[in-house]
């Protein structure tokens, strides 16, 4: 039994690196320690402890975490650090040696915090907890909120997709998820909070209820039941997962918006063999023709990845033209780093640095010009919007319409975390361009 006592007005400063997923997640280790007395650090202060979320999905993430560290261990030179998360899964002993770090603990470890800080005096050299994640079958929510008006709700952890060029079956395990009941009781604490919009997140959010007989579209129709002010919206959905069924429902709904957000990563088939995707460019066409016949105006936003293993010249050019031809809203372009435990790495075709860089310009290019034509043709049209409590220096407010056009206005605190009925015009758009 942890005495509260020991953590009392203790100071906690915290750091989320990645997904939403992983701000999901530090906002439950947060809520674990405030209950035990735990204080979150302010400007100025000095924490006791420091807890770093990591995300490994690049190169540059690894680096972005390691720098985390050393500015925090700088910041609070006699705070104990703990470092988790996917970098924590796959790198324990690398992070283990960087100077200033105590604990590492596993993704499966990582909810359970506050055990490892019951020998709080003995936390002073590096330490790893880093069991087999593969090996984990529990799943563990979460919920997370940048603005009081959206909330992040985890859904669903892990992947059985062995992708070529991924990690994350390794950090974070096979596919899992909580009950249909359980999900909807959690969604209706967050209401009873205060939410207007609840955005549903995972890893591969469409394998919800894989593990336990039930389906994600049941868990949307269920969602959609729930008698509130609220709206809901599905984060990325793997391809041969969203079915019509799926996008008809969103379409008819009460409560789920217009808005996609579907992995392509490229837009040539023989890269996608090489990738071991479970879908065609032509599977993929028929996915956006779905959307845009049931949801002609939703937003639809894409994900690639440019300058993988394999990726020709040619099978770039390829890429190229079918994501030119694609009736999309936004394009997420990520450009391919080697991941040790990849199959990726077997393939001699290496694609320079520099060429990868060219390559991940002209597809943010195309976005550019896709998300503008995108939002010209929203011109003129009626939309609610959701308004948010941020406020800009120049005296601005901001909020999304149901198919996610950001839209601002002149602050009115009346208005925050409430819905309005306007009519977009090049004055109110507020959106940006690339991502």
């Amino acid at each position: 039994m942890i005495d509260r006592t020991i953590f009392k007005n203790k100071k906690v400063a915290y750091h989320t690196l990645g997904c939403k997923l992983n701000f999901a997640e530090t906002s439950a280790i947060g809520k674990q320690l405030a209950d035990k007395g735990f204080t979150r650090v302010r400007s100025g202060e000095e924490a006791d402890i420091c807890i770093i979320n990591t995300c490994s999905v690049t190169d540059t993430a690894d680096h972005k975490c390691r720098q985390a560290i050393g500015r925090l261990h700088r910041l609070h030179p006699s705070a104990k650090i703990i470092v988790t998360g996917c970098y924590a899964q796959l790198k324990p002993k690398e992070i283990a040696q960087i100077e200033g770090v105590s604990l590492v603990l596993g993704n499966h470890e990582k909810f359970d915090i506050l055990s490892y800080l019951d020998n709080w005096d003995e936390l002073d050299s590096s330490q790893i907890v880093c069991s087999n994640i593969l090996k984990t079958k529990e799943f563990k929510p979460a919920i997370s909120h940048a603005d009081r008006t959206r909330y992040f709700l985890k859904i669903q952890d892990g992947c059985d997709y062995y992708c070529t060029y991924c990690t994350i079956p390794l950090a974070r395990g096979h596919s899992r998820s909580g009950t249909i009941t359980e999900t909807v009781k959690m969604a209706e604490e967050i209401i009873a909070n205060g939410a207007k919009e609840i955005v549903l997140t995972g890893v591969n959010t469409g394998e919800f209820g894989k593990r336990n007989g039930e389906t994600f579209i049941d868990l949307l129709k269920e969602l959609d039941n729930i008698d509130a002010e609220v709206r809901f919206r599905i984060s990325s959905v793997e391809p041969n997962l969203l079915t019509e069924e799926i996008v008809q429902f969103v379409a008819e709904s009460k409560r789920f918006m217009p808005h996609f957000h579907i992995p392509l990563q490229s837009g040539s088939d023989e890269v996608l063999k090489i990738m071991k995707r479970r879908y065609t460019t032509a599977d993929f066409a028929d996915k956006i023709a779905i959307i845009r016949h049931h949801l002609p105006d939703a937003f639809i936003g894409v994900d690639t990845i440019v300058g993988v293993r394999g990726e020709t010249e040619e099978l770039f050019d390829k890429n190229v033209q079918f994501i030119q031809n694609l009736d999309f809203s936004q394009l997420h372009v990520f450009t391919y780093s080697e991941r040790s435990d990849t199959k990726m790495l077997e393939i001699e075709h290496k694609v320079p640095i520099k060429e990868r860089k060219r390559r991940s310009d002209l597809l943010h290019k195309i976005s550019d010009e896709k998300t503008i034509a995108f939002y010209e043709k929203q011109i003129g049209k009626t939309a609610t919007v959701l308004w948010e409590s941020k406020r800009s220096s120049t005296g601005s407010m901001f909020g999304f319409t149901e198919n996610y056009i950001r839209l601002r206005k002149n602050y009115d605190k009346n208005l925050v975390n409430t819905f309005e009925t306007v009519t977009i015009s090049k004055e109110n758009i507020a959106s940006t361009i690339s991502e």
